[in-house]
């Protein structure tokens, strides 16, 4: 389902402790997660984690969109089992697993928690160039707009007898012509009709922009990031220099 894989990143606008922090703070958060995820390449420390990173999705009572973007990579996840399993070993292939498991649930939260208004300020105030900041925070709108989009045309081709599921590989592939041919021509026309409506606005012409309000860090966001520098440099330690480190190697015994 096109929109299930992608509704984890849509912002949802709710009442928590995650979506009232700064969004340079979940920027940290994000980036944090990565670092950590990509440090180990064993089970153990990145199901460590993985269950750090589920606070936030707790805190931001987002778990049931968190679990329809996991729905929506099952196939993804399968496939890097099998191929790692081959290439390497059952546990390398679980450690990948939770690798990108880890990775998916950083970015949900973010842009869960996120506006793309307050994901444009945060990136202008870090003195990012205007045009940037803009075009990615039109991008964070139209993913899911997209999606949501291409399961509708998909909807209305299967009411007209379109069987997406029919024949081998190739028939398959075939059969999303129908599908994608209606998603670029709308596509296109949003397009056009956004560059109007930039046009129509002066979009550019003035260089010293003003803004209607300021983002500031405030008390939850310093004890936060705190929190998350901390649990940074413990991963960097554990990975270099503690004696845990063999222990974080351990496996299942195949």
């Amino acid at each position: 389902m096109p929109y299930t894989m992608f509704s984890a990143f849509e912002f949802k606008r709710k009442d928590t402790y995650i979506h009232k922090l700064d969004p340079r703070t979940k920027m940290f958060m994000t980036v944090v997660f990565m670092i950590a995820a990509l440090l180990f390449t064993n089970i153990i420390p990145l199901l460590i984690t993985f269950i750090i990173t589920l606070i936030p999705i707790l805190l931001a009572k987002s778990v049931e969109e968190w679990l329809n973007s996991l729905k929506g990579t099952t196939i993804l996840l399968v496939f890097i089992l099998v191929i790692n399993s081959f290439i390497r070993d059952l546990n390398f292939a679980l450690a990948m697993i939770l690798r990108l498991i880890v990775l998916i649930t950083a970015f949900s939260v973010f842009f869960l928690t996120t506006h793309p208004d307050d994901l444009a300020q945060a990136l202008i105030q870090m003195k990012v160039p205007f045009d940037f900041a803009f075009a990615l925070s039109m991008a964070t709108r139209y993913v899911p707009t997209l999606a949501r989009e291409a399961q509708t045309i998909m909807d209305a081709q299967m009411s007209r007898g379109l069987e997406l599921q029919k024949g081998g590989l190739t028939q398959k592939i075939r059969n999303l012509i129908p599908l994608i041919i209606p998603l670029i021509v709308n596509s296109v026309r949003r397009a056009l009709s956004i560059a109007e409506s930039l046009e129509s606005r002066a979009f550019g012409a003035i260089k010293k922009r003003t803004y209607l309000y300021q983002l500031k860090l405030k008390k939850n966001d310093f004890i936060f990031i705190t929190f998350l520098t901390l649990y940074l440099l413990l991963m960097i330690y554990i990975k270099i220099y503690s004696p845990l480190a063999s222990w974080m190697e351990w496996k299942f015994p195949l």
